[in-house]
C-alpha cells in the first residue's frame, strides 16, 4: 500500500507514559477523510487533516482550520498527545514554540489549546505540495521533544531587535539575497549595477552613496541591501517595482527629492525595511521632499521595523490615492513595529484600502495627525505610545471616505490631543501570531529610542 498519509497532527509527549499502544502510521487505509470542524481527541483517534481552510501563520508556519481539544496550555505545556504525519512519516518535534515553527519549520508543530500550527518537513506550503497529512492521538513518538525551557506561548515577550516579523513572512517569507554572492559598493554607479538583475545577492553599502536628489536606483528581486556602520544613501530613491524578496537594512537615508527614499510599487511583494533612519527637513515646504517610504499600487506583504523617521512633513504613505486605486483593495498588507517618528507633520502612516498592523511604535511631537486610515482601510494598533501628538488617530482626512481602527484602547496617549474616529471601532487582528512579540506600551519609548535606527 502506498504511503499516502495526510498530515497526522502529532503532539507527542515523550515524558508521558502513553496509555495507547504505539500505532504504526503506514497506510492511508487507517485514516478516513475528516471534513468536520472538530477532530476527535480521544486516545487512539485518527484522521486526515482537511487542508482547504489552512492559513499561513507567517514563514513556514500554517494553522489548520479544524480544532482539536486537549492541547498544551500555560500550566500544562506538554500535555498534548497529538502526533502529526506527512505521507506516513512522523513530523516533529511537538510542543515547539511558534517562533521556531515560523522561522525554522522542518516539521515542527504546536497544539496549543484547540489550535494546531505546523510546518512541512521541507518547509514547502502544505496547501500546495500535494502531500497527505494525518493525525493520531497517543502512542510514543520517535521525534525528540524540544528543550524543556521552550514554551509555545511565553507570557512575557522576549525583547528581540533582530529577526523578521509580520506580513513580510506571510504567504511566503523574505530572505533577500540569502545564499548569493556578497559585494561591497561605495558609489552610486556600483550600487545601480549590483541591484540590476534578479540573481540573489547581498550588497553592502560602505560610506556615503550620494545622488543628485532624485536619482532612481531600480532594485531587482532577491536582494539584501545592508549598510555597514555609518552607511548613508543621500539624494537617491530606491525603486522597488514589480519585484519581490527585498531586504533594506541598516542605512541612513537623507534628502530624497520627490517620490520616496524607498518606493515599493506595482505589485511588489515581500519587502522588509529594518533598522534604517529617514530624514529631510521641514523648511523646504510640503512638495519639495519625497516621502520616507511609499507602498502603492497593489504591493503586498511588507514589514517595516526598528526604524526612525524624523524632521519631515510627510513620512509614510500606503496606497497612492483613492479614485483610480481601487485595485489596492485586498492588497497592501503591511506591518510596522518598534519604529519611532519625531518632529513629523503627518502620515505615520496614512493609508487607503489596506490592512496595516502597528505595534510598539513611538510617536513623538507630531504637529498634524499621526495615523490616518481612509477608503475602508483598517489599521490595528497594539501598545503604541503617542507623546505630545496633536491628533494621534484619525479616520477623517480632508473629505476622503473614512477607514477603520482596531485596538485603540491598548495605546498610551501622553499629553496628546483627541483622536478623531468617526467609524465603528473594529475587532480585526492580523492573521499571523504576534502576541509573544508585543512589549508593554509603557516600555516603548525607552526600548525604541535605545534600539531603533541603524546599528553601530
Amino acid at each position: 500500500m502506498g504511503l499516502m498519509f495526510t498530515l497526522v497532527v502529532f503532539f507527542s509527549n515523550c515524558k508521558k507514559n502513553a496509555q495507547a499502544d504505539d500505532v504504526a502510521a503506514n497506510s492511508t487505509e487507517m485514516f478516513s477523510g475528516d471534513s468536520s470542524a472538530v477532530l476527535a481527541a480521544t486516545v487512539g483517534s485518527t484522521g486526515k487533516i482537511n487542508l482547504s481552510g489552512t492559513k499561513s501563520e507567517g514563514g513556514y508556519a500554517y494553522k489548520i482550520s479544524q480544532t482539536i481539544s486537549g492541547g498544551d496550555n500555560s500550566t500544562a505545556k506538554e500535555q498534548s498527545i497529538l502526533r502529526l504525519f506527512e505521507n506516513g512519516v512522523e513530523l516533529g518535534p511537538a510542543h515547539s514554540i511558534h517562533d521556531d515553527i515560523r522561522n525554522l519549520g522542518k516539521g515542527r508543530f504546536s497544539h496549543w489549546g484547540s489550535t494546531v500550527i505546523f510546518s512541512a518537513s521541507d518547509n514547502t506550503d502544505p496547501r500546495t505540495n500535494g502531500r497527505t497529512y494525518t493525525y493520531l492521538m497517543g502512542g510514543t513518538s520517535t521525534i525528540a521533544p524540544p528543550s524543556d525551557n521552550a514554551t509555545t506561548a511565553p507570557s512575557t515577550p522576549t525583547v528581540s531587535t533582530s529577526g523578521l516579523m509580520g506580513y513580510a513572512m506571510v504567504n511566503g517569507t523574505t530572505t533577500g539575497g540569502q545564499g548569493g554572492a556578497e559585494v561591497t559598493v561605495t558609489t552610486l554607479a556600483q550600487l545601480k549595477s549590483a541591484v540590476a538583475d534578479n540573481t540573489p545577492r547581498i550588497i553592502y553599502i560602505s560610506g556615503t552613496v550620494k545622488g543628485a536628489g532624485m536619482d532612481p536606483v531600480y532594485v531587482k528581486s532577491n536582494k539584501s541591501i545592508i549598510g555597514k556602520p555609518g552607511a548613508v544613501i543621500e539624494g537617491v530613491n530606491l525603486y522597488i517595482y514589480t519585484v519581490s524578496n527585498i531586504i533594506v537594512q541598516n542605512i541612513t537615508f537623507k534628502n530624497y527629492v520627490e517620490q520616496a527614499a524607498v518606493q515599493i510599487k506595482d505589485s511588489a511583494h515581500h519587502v522588509w525595511v529594518d533598522h534604517c533612519d529617514f530624514s529631510t527637513d521641514r523648511t523646504h515646504g510640503w512638495e519639495y521632499w519625497g516621502k520616507d517610504i511609499c507602498i502603492t499600487r497593489e504591493s503586498d506583504y511588507v514589514t517595516v521595523s526598528w526604524s526612525k523617521f524624523h524632521d519631515t512633513n510627510l513620512s509614510v504613505l500606503i496606497s497612492g490615492g483613492i479614485e483610480g486605486h481601487e485595485a489596492d483593495k485586498g492588497k497592501l498588507h503591511v506591518t510596522m513595529h518598534h519604529n519611532m517618528w519625531y518632529n513629523v507633520t503627518e502620515r505615520e502612516p496614512s493609508m487607503n484600502y489596506g490592512s496595516v498592523h502597528m505595534f510598539n511604535n513611538y510617536h513623538l511631537n507630531n504637529s498634524g495627525y499621526s495615523i490616518g486610515t481612509r477608503a475602508g482601510g483598517i489599521v490595528r494598533t497594539d501598545n503604541e505610545y503617542f507623546s505630545n501628538c496633536v491628533k494621534p488617530l484619525t479616520t477623517k482626512v480632508a473629505s476622503d471616505p473614512e477607514g477603520y481602527f482596531s485596538g485603540i484602547t491598548t495605546n498610551i496617549y501622553d499629553k496628546c490631543g483627541a483622536n478623531n474616529i468617526t467609524t465603528a471601532v473594529s475587532s480585526w487582528v492580523p492573521e499571523y501570531d504576534y502576541k509573544s512579540y508585543v512589549n508593554d506600551a509603557a516600555s516603548v519609548p525607552a526600548l525604541v529610542m535605545a534600539n531603533a535606527g541603524p546599528t553601530k
